[in-house]
């Protein structure tokens, strides 16, 4: 019998070869262009802030600002040479702590760390259906949160890592083995503490879990662990994840994960894992077919985790509509549709699709790193207020949860 490769065959090692080509040579010309916008001495900075966004964050009177400035009391700004003073957000932590401590009665208001009796808030937000924000929605809610001065770790479960590369990494040229989670949950004894594996980001009190596509390698060894009916050190895969915070969690309030789109084994730990579920949701009757879809999978195979020993106890389950026209007839039907059937289990408040939101991920950068006036006051401030109020709803969730007074 001859053994010479079918035209099929061939055609199909050809078509092998030819993607692996493209992945390279895309590989090298990011690179190539990563080294010209940013030379290898280059990292993301975050900008400054103005004292009047200082005063609004922090919710002190802009003159009481200036008198401290004046009094050398707390962080010293940047004063420029029109007197305007600018702030980082590692001075304006700073500031919390300071008020904090000079008026113990309002401390929590300044710096609301999570106390003792609080537990770690780990927030999923999932959605197997592509386009749904579920990256964008993680991003503005983790750096609001560390606007406002939590400690906040975001992790980035997706194999895709868009998250991470918001955050200035590119994952083939800036992570070696082991530099995800999964170095964390892996099965063998070559896993290593979460602690090491963390990031400090330039969003002074937000720190990443970065991802790449070794994230899918707990997908590939899973099966084999289950079907070989072995136990490995780290428990369950549905627990690893869990497990692997727990490590960390007195450095931290609040925990936000950026799940794949898909319904697998790194989904299902950040599910078990977490405290509260964000279902993110763009108002369009294709997402929406999608998205039952999706919740009828996810019940049954969080029904089969439950039985296996899970623990699926939420503190809050939320729908967080994401791109949302407003003016849009089609779209408010849905809005309307979904608010009928699932009740308050819809955040009250939606994203708003802007071009402003869109404008700054193409410089992969968010809202909150730009300048008011880089992309317009009004698109800005209409943006800005459409996330501060999906945000607020999800603290005051948080708080709730907390045992917090509204």
């Amino acid at each position: 019998m001859s053994t010479a490769a079918t035209p099929q065959a061939k055609s199909a090692l050809a078509s092998d070869d030819r993607v692996s080509s493209h992945a390279r040579l895309l590989s090298s010309q990011l690179q190539s262009l990563r080294e010209r916008l940013f030379p290898p001495e280059a990292h993301k900075e975050l900008r400054k802030f103005t004292s009047g966004e200082v005063s609004r964050l922090v919710s002190v009177s802009d003159s009481h600002l200036r008198q401290l400035s004046l009094d050398k009391l707390g962080p010293s700004p940047e004063i420029q040479s029109n007197g305007r003073r600018l702030y980082t957000l590692e001075q304006i932590v700073e500031l919390r702590k300071y008020l904090s401590e000079a008026r113990p009665n309002d401390a929590l208001n300044f710096l609301p760390w999570r106390r003792h009796n609080e537990r770690l808030q780990t927030l999923a937000c999932v959605n197997f259906k592509g386009g749904s924000a579920k990256t964008t929605t993680t991003l503005y809610l983790a750096q609001w949160l560390a606007l406002q001065g939590y400690r906040v770790l975001a992790v980035d479960l997706d194999p895709q890592a868009s998250l991470s590369a918001m955050f200035g990494i590119q994952p083939e040229f800036d992570l070696r083995w082991g530099d995800t989670l999964y170095g964390a949950i892996r099965y063998d004894d070559r896993r290593k503490p979460l602690k090491d594996i963390i990031r400090k980001t330039y969003f002074h009190g937000l720190d990443l879990v970065p991802g790449n596509l070794e994230l899918m390698e707990f997908e590939h060894e899973t099966p084999h662990m289950l079907t070989g009916a072995r136990r490995s050190e780290g428990g369950m895969f549905f627990e690893r994840v869990g497990h692997a915070l727990a490590t960390v969690q007195d450095d931290y309030d609040l925990v936000v994960i950026d799940c794949p789109p898909q319904l697998g084994y790194l989904t299902l730990g950040a599910v078990c894992a977490a405290t509260s579920l964000l279902i993110t949701i763009h108002p369009q009757m294709v997402d929406v077919a999608s998205m039952s879809q999706f919740l009828l999978m996810a019940s049954d195979l969080m029904r089969v985790v439950r039985e296996a020993g899970g623990d699926l106890s939420h503190d809050f389950i939320r729908y967080v509509v994401t791109r949302h026209e407003p003016h849009d007839g089609p779209q408010s039907q849905i809005v309307a549709l979904l608010r009928g059937l699932f009740e308050d289990d819809v955040l009250a408040a939606s994203v708003w699709k802007s071009t402003a939101i869109a404008d700054a991920g193409l410089t992969k950068q968010s809202l909150y790193e730009l300048e008011r006036n880089s992309v317009g006051r009004a698109t800005y401030d209409r943006a800005y207020e459409s996330l501060d109020a999906v945000h607020r709803e999800i603290l005051g969730l948080v708080h709730k949860a907390w045992g917090r007074a509204a």
